[in-house]
């Protein structure tokens, strides 16, 4: 599904990602995982094509992310960025109807079967109560919601995240997560996800990337790379494992 072959990017004379070797297989669900500047986010956009590889390649579906018009790429790839855009005041509801743009054609109105979706998108995120509110009108979170609902409407089967709980409430995070993991399953979309809190990232993503000194220290199940260890080695902070759950210490 996704095959990134020796990647490098930086700005400027700092190197963010070097020499990244990874493949995704259809239907996975990753934790991206490390430090703050360690590229997780670079990452993302690489595969989005927002960014280009100062070199090697980025394939989804076996073809080059360049070589996908932009069209065809939001048709297979959805991105939910870290830091939202509100500086245009569509409605919660026009918003999440952008997730349906790759699919109309030029001048072409939506359909009763784009509005369903965007409705059901909605449900599926509880947000379908603020469908009329302008993004002034919600709070950080509630934003999250919708932005991650129009990114659900695109109907891509690779959903990528950029710190998707970071606005939200302990019970919000929860459903969020329990949401992801549910499409996953149901729906084999293939999710990575960039996320800070190991615990959400150990009890709801079956496999984690770790990125340490600009690349990957790390690929597969979550419980087996979350070691006290490797979390000494990534994050600099001291772990035990009392069952299910970590406990960070200085």
């Amino acid at each position: 599904m996704i095959a990134i072959h020796h990647l490098s990017y930086g700005y400027g004379k700092q190197r963010i990602l070097d020499d990244i070797d990874v493949t995704v297989g259809a239907g996975d669900f990753y934790a991206v995982l490390g430090a703050n500047g360690c590229g997780k986010t670079t990452l993302l956009r690489c595969i989005g094509g927002l960014l280009k590889p100062q070199q090697g390649t980025v394939a989804v579906d076996g073809k080059g992310v360049e070589a996908y018009s932009t069209r065809e790429l939001a048709q297979r790839v959805a991105l939910v960025q870290q830091h939202l855009q509100t500086d245009i005041e569509f409605s919660a509801f026009e918003t999440v109807l952008m997730g349906r743009n790759p699919y109309q054609r030029h001048l072409q109105n939506e359909s009763q079967h784009d509005w369903d979706i965007v409705e059901e998108c909605m449900k599926q995120t509880n947000t379908w109560h603020l469908r009329l509110a302008r993004p002034s009108e919600m709070s950080g979170g509630e934003l999250q919601r919708v932005m991650i609902a129009r990114a659900l409407a695109q109907q891509t089967p690779v959903l990528l995240l950029d710190e998707p709980t970071s606005n939200l409430d302990i019970a919000h995070q929860f459903e969020i997560m329990e949401l992801l993991r549910d499409i996953n399953t149901r729906e084999h979309k293939t999710i990575l996800m960039v996320v800070h809190d190991l615990n959400l990232a150990l009890q709801y993503c079956p496999n984690a990337l770790l990125i340490n000194n600009h690349n990957i220290c790390y690929q597969g199940p979550t419980r087996e790379g979350l070691t006290p260890k490797r979390i000494l080695q990534v994050f600099g902070v001291h772990a035990l494992v009392v069952g299910d759950h970590l406990q960070l210490m200085r």
